[in-house]
């Protein structure tokens, strides 16, 4: 199997778990049982990543890690949303 499928396939798998967490926020408009780490170290590591793959000029790695920055950002957004919301209603 090819060494770049393999990778391919792999960030797909890993976008594709994180996106999940995101869309569950959205559908549930909550945030019970999600750490205020989660998306706070994603943003951190995917940041990092994203640099580190930029240097090595590996493009699968590029695109994951800016993806998966862009949904940690979407997420952080939605748990901060969902978690004034909570505060409002008790």
């Amino acid at each position: 199997m090819d060494a770049d499928l393999i990778g391919w396939l792999a960030a797909f798998m890993l976008l594709l778990t994180l996106s999940m967490q995101v869309r569950q926020q959205w559908v549930s408009r909550s945030c019970a049982g999600v750490s205020p780490w989660l998306f706070l170290g994603q943003i951190s590591a995917s940041t990092g990543f994203l640099i580190y793959s930029y240097l090595l000029d590996n493009l699968i790695f590029v695109l994951t890690n800016a993806l998966l920055l862009l949904a940690a950002m979407v997420g952080q957004g939605l748990y901060m949303r969902n978690r004034v919301r909570t505060q409002r209603t008790k």
